[in-house]
């Protein structure tokens, strides 16, 4: 299969090369001329077989608009256009209606697995008409992990999206857990060794995890995380969970807990921030602030 990737950064990168490692054709697309394949999207479409496929993996909102916006003058009826960034689920809505109008068809993917997919595979979460989530299937199935696992059609236009976001309000809540019961083996005198003690839970115990393997990881970097201030940033999906519950009348005291969490860390040298923000750099490759950095 032939597939136009637009946005080459920390996952985009990653994706293009797994994707090329299954047999697949990929011409990739991004603003940094070192990593991009063609010079403009207009060569990108030009160069890619029709009825075209095109993944957009670019930061939700605006940047993603205007690549639809582009998009939507240079491609024909008959192509489609996959979103694989965390947009809002309601922005799904209008590009499908946008591009539709036109003849586009339009899917959303949901995409998890950070820096890791390359060597792991991604998760994927898709929204949109069964006969446009089976034309891009290919392209799916080479981003998943191996096994029957790991993709999953959620539903129409938008559910993809709206399933990862609740994934993300799930993995704020999991590593305000984990950063909590470690903050407080930290402060108790009688446990010497809180890095083996996180090491001890990765066989055998119900809160083994790959967020607990990462964590185990950052703690053999950083034994106490004394480089790491306590900041950690929040990327959207947390307060979009929290306003889809409330939308829907649902309860969730610890995602919301968790994402209110977040902001104490723009306070104070938070100790629980210091173990959220070494697991986002972990697992997404997300930066950090040092106890150096201007300080």
């Amino acid at each position: 299969m032939n597939l136009g990737l637009i946005g080459l950064g920390k996952m985009g990168g990653n994706m293009r090369e797994r994707i090329r490692r299954a047999g697949h054709t990929v011409i990739g697309y991004d603003r940094n001329p070192a990593v991009s394949d063609v010079d403009s999207l207009a060569e990108l479409v030009a160069k890619l077989d029709g009825p075209r496929a095109v993944w957009v993996m670019v930061p939700a909102g605006g940047p993603t608009q205007a690549v639809i916006d582009e998009l939507a003058t240079r491609l024909s009826p008959g192509d489609i256009v996959v979103d694989g960034g965390n947009s809002r689920w309601t922005d799904d809505e209008k590009h499908a209606a946008e591009l539709g109008a036109l003849g586009i068809g339009f899917v959303d993917a949901g995409v998890s697995g950070g820096v890791w997919g390359l060597q792991n595979g991604y998760a994927l979460m898709v929204g949109g008409e069964k006969e446009q989530v089976a034309r891009v299937q290919p392209v799916f199935d080479a981003l998943k992990p191996e096994g029957d696992f790991g993709f999953v059609h959620a539903g129409r236009v938008g559910a993809g999206h709206f399933a990862k976001m609740v994934h993300n309000g799930i993995e704020y809540a999991m590593m305000q857990a984990y950063a909590e019961g470690w903050e407080l083996l930290e402060a108790a005198d009688s446990v010497t060794d809180v890095r083996e003690v996180f090491r001890s839970w990765q066989e055998g115990s119900v809160v083994r995890s790959w967020l607990l393997d990462l964590a185990v990881n950052a703690l053999t970097d950083d034994e106490h995380l004394e480089r790491l201030k306590g900041y950690a940033a929040d990327s959207g999906e947390g307060r979009w969970t929290v306003e889809a519950a409330i939308d829907h009348a649902v309860p969730l005291p610890a995602i919301t807990a968790s994402l209110f969490a977040r902001f104490a860390s723009r306070q104070d040298d938070s100790p629980q921030m210091k173990m959220i923000a070494a697991l986002r750099n972990q697992f997404g490759g997300h930066a950090v602030e040092t106890v150096n950095d201007g300080n």
